[in-house]
């Protein structure tokens, strides 16, 4: 169903990106946003997935940044520890300015464009809520919000998080909660990574009770 694209980012880096059509006219964009893992058999599954709801969906590489372009980790401990190491010498602010090379193509196509963004991802997604003109955005899991937790979100934002989740103390969550009163923030009976089918940590009935809730979002405010 998907393609692999090229991107330009305003400061005119080159990036990878998976990019998957639905069959008809696309709804609105979904840029999704990757785990510390990058653009990897998961996250593109989760683009063929959008696209089949009737979206058009891009992932982009945000790795391409560094030299290990074309990222593709498992979820092995190995590839745990490499895509930490990656995410440790990432740029928030350039992340966010390959996004936002994703929304201008859906934009240039007449698309509202929306982010959902996964563990690291969710991080970046709520970054893109406070920072890009996009109509909605979906937190899962970001552990890394709390530096940023003063910053505004500018659209619809929804953020899903795990009870069980070690790297994200509720207490966390609450002053995430408490910093942003118009957000939807649900906390699930599961931990860390619930919404990866490839994970062991994969909870069924909480995935698909944030997927539905993520795309009654999405219908609401891409279309």
């Amino acid at each position: 169903m998907g393609t692999d694209i090229t991107l330009t980012a305003e400061d005119g880096h080159t990036l990878g990106a998976y990019r998957a059509d639905p069959a008809g006219k696309a709804r609105g964009g979904v840029i999704v946003i990757q785990e510390i893992f990058g653009v990897n058999g998961h996250i593109r599954e989760t683009c063929d997935r959008f696209a089949g709801e009737g979206y058009l969906a891009i992932a982009p590489a945000l790795y391409d940044r560094t030299d290990s372009k074309d990222c593709a980790l498992d979820y092995t401990p190995e590839d745990i520890a490499i895509g930490r190491d990656l995410k440790d010498t990432f740029s928030w602010d350039l992340s966010v300015l390959d996004l936002k090379a994703a929304m201008d193509v859906m934009q240039s196509e007449g698309l509202k464009v929306g982010t959902v963004g996964y563990c690291w991802g969710g991080t970046i997604s709520y970054l893109a809520s406070t920072r890009l003109p996009v109509a909605a955005s979906v937190v899962y899991y970001g552990g890394q919000i709390m530096p940023y937790v003063d910053e505004k979100e500018n659209c619809p934002l929804l953020m899903h998080f795990g009870e069980h989740d070690n790297g994200i103390p509720l207490e966390d969550v609450a002053a995430i909660g408490k910093a942003h009163p118009d957000a939807v923030v649900h906390i699930y009976d599961a931990d860390h990574g619930f919404n990866c089918d490839h994970r062991g940590s994969y909870n069924e009935a909480a995935g698909d009770l944030a997927r539905q809730r993520t795309m009654e979002l999405f219908a609401r405010q891409l279309g």
